[in-house]
């Protein structure tokens, strides 16, 4: 099991089939990792949706038959750098979509949820899109803060 130090950063990848249900597996993989990292969860819950917004741009806009894509994470102490990465040359660009569209919101929620949002090649072919987030370790209960209140009173007396 990997652990938070914020003194390095700690990479994670993985390579995907380009199909839908693989969006799901971003998803699983990337929240175990983060909250394996030891970061709180509504900074995984975050990250989660950003990875799995860039995935399925990675598939709906990105795919190449016969070629996987990739989910690479960086984390340090404070942030946490996504890189999906695919085949494609086609360069992302937000749409702009109506109150009905069912899509073409991905990047837009991804740029306003990051702290820094781009794309760029991808050696030797296609393109890397990523994405840089705040994030905010776990902070571990103490141990009489675990204690349901009544307990934790009855411990120190009770109150004047």
């Amino acid at each position: 099991m990997a652990t938070h130090d914020p003194e390095t950063a700690q990479t994670w990848r993985m390579q995907f089939t380009s199909t839908a249900r693989c969006v799901s597996l971003v998803r699983t993989q990337v929240e175990k990792t983060l909250c394996d990292w030891g970061f709180a969860h509504s900074a995984v819950t975050t990250a989660v949706l950003v990875a799995s917004e860039l995935a399925a741009n990675a598939v709906v806009h990105g795919h190449v038959p016969g070629h996987l894509f990739e989910v690479q994470l960086t984390g340090s102490a404070e942030t946490c750098l996504i890189e999906v990465s695919d085949r494609s040359p086609r360069l992302p660009r937000a749409l702009a979509a109506s109150a009905d569209d069912e899509h073409g919101r991905g990047l837009q929620l991804a740029a306003a949820l990051a702290m820094e949002l781009g794309h760029g090649p991808r050696d030797p072919v296609g393109k890397t899109v990523w994405a840089r987030l705040p994030m905010t370790p776990e902070n571990p209960a103490t141990p009489q803060s675990r204690q349901r209140p009544d307990r934790a009173e009855a411990a120190e007396g009770p109150m004047p």
